[in-house]
This record gives C-alpha cells, sequence and structure tokens, in this order.
C-alpha cells in the first residue's frame, strides 16, 4: 500500500482531494442543517419573542434569543424566579429528594433555603406573605404548608381529595390576595377554593366530556374569573364565580391541534394566554403557544427536546421578574 501511494501521479492527488473535499462540504451542509434545525425556535408574525422559565423534565430558563442562560440539574413540578433574580422551585422526587422538595436557588446554583416533603410529592411552591413558603404535599394525607425560612410548619390547611391516585390528587395551588387557597384536584376534577381554616370557600367542577377533564392550573383573574388548563380533556377553560364556562379554548380553534395535555398556564397583562402543551413530546413541536381573547396563536416555541414543558413563566428581556402581577 505504501508504494502505491508513492507512485499516485499530481492528477490523481489533485482528482482525489477535490473528491475529499466535495465529501467534507456535504457532511458540513448536512451538519449546518441539524444543528438548524435543532435550534430553539420562537415563531410570531408580529415579532413577539419571549424570555421564559421553563420547568419539567428539564429546569431552564430561556432568553428572548431563544437561548438557555440557566439550568438547574433536577426535574421539576412548579417554580418562580423571585424579585431577588433567585429560583423558587418545587423539585420532582429522585433520589436526592424522595418526597420531593420546595427550594430557593441562586443564578449560580447556590442553595439558599429547602424543605423536603414527607410524603409522595411536592407539587408546588409559592413565596407569600411574612417571607414564608407555600408548597402541597401529595400523599395519604394531602396538605398545604406555609413554612418559614428555617423549614418550620407555620400553616397547615388539609385538601379533602381523593387517596386512591397520589399523583393525580393536586396540582398548581396558588394563595389568593384573600389569604385562601386555591386548589386544582385532578382526579376529582374540581378546582376548590379553601379558607385557612380548611374549609371549602366554593368550587368549580371541569366539564363531564370530553373524558379526563382533569384540572391543572387554575388561575383567579382580576375580574374574579378563574383560568383552568383542563389537561387530557385538551382545552383550556375560563369560568365565572358561579363555575359557568365563560371562555374556551379546544383544538377546533386551532390552525392545528396544538393543545396536547396542557399543563402550565399564564395570563398575560394583555389579556393573551400562555399555554403549554406538556405532551407535546417530538422534537420540533410546538411546546408553548400564545392565544389573544380572540383565539388567534400570535406566538409558538419550538424546540429539539424529546419532552413538553410542565409549568412555565414569562421573564422580561434579560430574564428576570417582570413588573406588574404574575398569572400563572
Amino acid at each position: 500500500m505504501v508504494g502505491e501511494y508513492t507512485h499516485l501521479q499530481p492528477e490523481s492527488l489533485m482528482r482525489r482531494d477535490f473528491k475529499v473535499s466535495i465529501c467534507l462540504l456535504i457532511v458540513a451542509c448536512f451538519a449546518f442543517t441539524a444543528r438548524a434545525d435543532d435550534a430553539p425556535q420562537q415563531t410570531s408574525v408580529s415579532g413577539i419573542t419571549h424570555a421564559f422559565l421553563a420547568l419539567g423534565a428539564e429546569t431552564y430558563i430561556v432568553d428572548a434569543q431563544g437561548k438557555i442562560v440557566w439550568r438547574y440539574p433536577h426535574q421539576t413540578r412548579d417554580g418562580f424566579v423571585l424579585p431577588n433574580g433567585n429560583i423558587l422551585l418545587a423539585v420532582s422526587k429522585d433520589r436526592a429528594f424522595p418526597g420531593g422538595a420546595a427550594v430557593e436557588v441562586t443564578r449560580d446554583g447556590r442553595t439558599v433555603f429547602q424543605f423536603k416533603g414527607t410524603q409522595s410529592e411536592v407539587n408546588t411552591v409559592q413565596a407569600v406573605e411574612h417571607d414564608r413558603i407555600m408548597l402541597t404535599e401529595a400523599g395519604p394525607h394531602p396538605r398545604i404548608l406555609e413554612v418559614d425560612r428555617v423549614g418550620k410548619i407555620v400553616v397547615e390547611v388539609p385538601i379533602q381529595a381523593q387517596t386512591k391516585d397520589l399523583h393525580l390528587q393536586t396540582r398548581m395551588t396558588r394563595k389568593l390576595p384573600n389569604s385562601n387557597y386555591l386548589v386544582p384536584q385532578l382526579l376529582d376534577k374540581v378546582v376548590r377554593e379553601y379558607a385557612p381554616d380548611g374549609k371549602i370557600v366554593s368550587e368549580a367542577k371541569t366539564p363531564d366530556t370530553p373524558a379526563e377533564c382533569w384540572p391543572f392550573t387554575a388561575i383567579r383573574l382580576p375580574n374574579g374569573n378563574t383560568l383552568i388548563n383542563c389537561t387530557h380533556g385538551l382545552m383550556t377553560i375560563e369560568v365565572d364565580p358561579a363555575g359557568k364556562i365563560v371562555w374556551q379554548l379546544t383544538n377546533d380553534d386551532l390552525p392545528e391541534p396544538l393543545l396536547i395535555d396542557p399543563c402550565g398556564c399564564q395570563r398575560l397583562g394583555n389579556g393573551n394566554t400562555i399555554i403549554a402543551s406538556y405532551g407535546s413530546n417530538k422534537p420540533g413541536a410546538v411546546k408553548l403557544l400564545e392565544v389573544t381573547p380572540q383565539k388567534k396563536v400570535v406566538w409558538t416555541y419550538r424546540d429539539s427536546k424529546t419532552h413538553g414543558i410542565h409549568e412555565l413563566q414569562i421573564l422580561d428581556a434579560n430574564g428576570n421578574l417582570p413588573e406588574g402581577r404574575v398569572m400563572k
């Protein structure tokens, strides 16, 4: 083989090098195309872009250009960027957190608060007044807790939920300005408002059809209505204080079926609604969408990940907490 190489003519060498160059160019083109296809894409006819916190199988912050600028090495259920720039998270149960946890971390990864769950899962977390952290525990004794900064339980409110399926007890519970708690109860197919003494103040049932209209997100709006994502029912509804549906969004309203297990949700100050299609787990699929009150899609987010986004929070262009009330 050495002799054969030694006796190649210059023309042969040139032809060989040309063929190699063409092959390398083709490979480079395919590689560039793959990288371009893998890049996250924000699509909007009007030029809308969003920075956001993504929670779920991966936990990260995306800037307005679609670049991931912060990561946390655990799966999460819920979370908020706080006014001080830290991130408060409901961590999924794993080897480090067998009952889930509520943690607050800095942008450089330091943990400044931690409360480990004592039952099956911690599904909700929210910073509330008196420098406390509100969280929910799923388990044999489902409950809402408020804990102080040293992890002492200050408030405990029992949740009246089924105990046959612990995972499908509750999701995005929120403390309301009136000090009550708004609790979506999935398998019970009801959103309940609990007083601090545990009494049920009001409730709104989700539709009987389609099947499995499990309430995941419940957001009390300034007008007193409640915005609800109904997971496997593939719909988002808004109900009035009496529980009557006054607005709803289904895939029939959209140019394509973008609602695939809608879980996380946020109502923006302009009246638009951001929805996370958690079941949209194919590379290149729409993971987040924004719709107007008239049900027009004005923004979508796609990425190459093989999982959807569980919950989200829209941020300002710098990845920080924007002004105004966060309705998520």
